[in-house]
């Protein structure tokens, strides 16, 4: 069967934006506040479900980003954040952490290089406990402003109609860039070659009260060695979970924290405009990973990245992303977690409990 072009905008976004999890108290909250519930308009089960491909959702898995791999290793936090934040992580010291590398798609199955989207889900604990957690891709920029052009670039992508995407594009303009990185952005054969990219604005807190919007990138310490898609294709469907695994198995590898300020007027409440680089940046620490496990029995398998878990010291901003992810998330996981009965971990079981 031919495989669908890895390059397209339209398979890419497809595969963007739920990493599911556990359902997190307040999401429906989060999201009605943002204003995106209303009947008329969007609901977290139309989202989700948009998501779906054509032959249905991957029973049991998250609904997006369904291809993962569990890590685990601690932050370095080098005291510089609480310049901005006054979150516990954020003081000198080390913090443990947990996380899932992924790829934006709903197949679990899906070879690597047929998607475009890499992720990286991340939960940080300060020693009260608190925890932060961060659901970042290595996109420089989302492709489109609201929820409610994400939903109805989904529909678009999915339509039957030749002329549906470009509808879109027409109407969504900003879509045009995120197709330009899409064709042209270099690949990697390593997770550990990847910068993450919180792309969403929220706001940092420092003891004073004063509120500082920010955004967030892991920068990767590992050398970069593009590649070209035919070349990582070469590698097997399978290449980046293994990868990873031996990389890490030789030797931890780390990422630069990086907090980037906001300009006087810069737009805090769309994702699709990156900010410049003469933006104020703080180097707030290290990510150093050094163990990955299958997610399947690995510690990031139950845990939903939610954005809006933060901690005193961290807010939202007026980004409407953030409520609208959250919402999806909790659904998702509402979802996989009434079939589990189809997840790998627990196939061999079914299959020896039948009659």
């Amino acid at each position: 069967m031919t495989q669908p072009d890895p390059h397209s905008p339209a398979r890419t976004i497809g595969y963007l934006a739920v990493i599911a999890g556990v359902v997190v108290l307040g999401a429906g909250s989060f999201a009605y506040a943002a204003g995106w519930l209303s009947p008329s308009r969007l609901t977290p089960t139309k989202l989700v479900s948009a998501l779906a491909p054509t032959s249905g959702p991957a029973l049991g898995h998250r609904r997006n980003h369904a291809k993962g791999v569990c890590f685990s290793g601690v932050f370095e936090a080098n005291g510089t954040g609480t310049e901005v934040s006054r979150a516990g992580v954020f003081a000198r010291g080390t913090y443990p952490v947990l996380g899932r590398f992924n790829l934006g798609t709903p197949d679990p199955d899906a070879p690597d290089a047929t998607v475009r989207v890499r992720g990286m889900g991340l939960q940080i604990t300060a020693p009260d406990g608190a925890v932060w957690r961060t659901a970042m891709i290595n996109l420089p920029f989302f492709p489109v402003a609201t929820p409610m052009a994400f939903y109805d670039l989904l529909k678009a992508s999915h339509s039957t109609d030749p002329g549906a995407m470009a509808s879109f594009t027409q109407a969504h303009p900003e879509f045009a860039r995120f197709g330009g990185w899409a064709k042209s952005a270099p690949w990697t054969t390593s997770y550990a070659e990847e910068a993450y990219n919180s792309l969403d604005a929220f706001l940092f807190v420092d003891a004073s009260g004063a509120r500082h919007p920010v955004r967030w990138s892991l920068l990767p310490q590992a050398p970069v060695s593009p590649v070209t898609n035919a070349e990582l294709t070469r590698l097997g469907p399978n290449h980046l979970e293994p990868e990873i695994t031996a990389r890490v198995g030789q030797a931890p590898q780390r990422w630069t924290f990086n907090i980037t300020l906001a300009n006087p007027g810069d737009e805090t409440d769309d994702p699709s405009k990156a900010w410049g680089p003469d933006r104020r940046m703080l180097t707030v620490g290290t990510l150093i990973v050094s163990k990955i496990e299958p997610e399947r029995d690995g510690p990031c398998r139950d845990i939903n990245f939610d954005p809006t878990i933060l901690p005193d010291g961290i807010a939202v901003s007026d980004d409407p992303f953030p409520a609208a992810r959250s919402a999806a998330y909790a659904r998702s996981y509402d979802l996989r977690a009434s079939e589990t009965q189809y997840y790998p971990y627990h196939l061999q079981t079914a299959k020896s409990s039948t009659p």
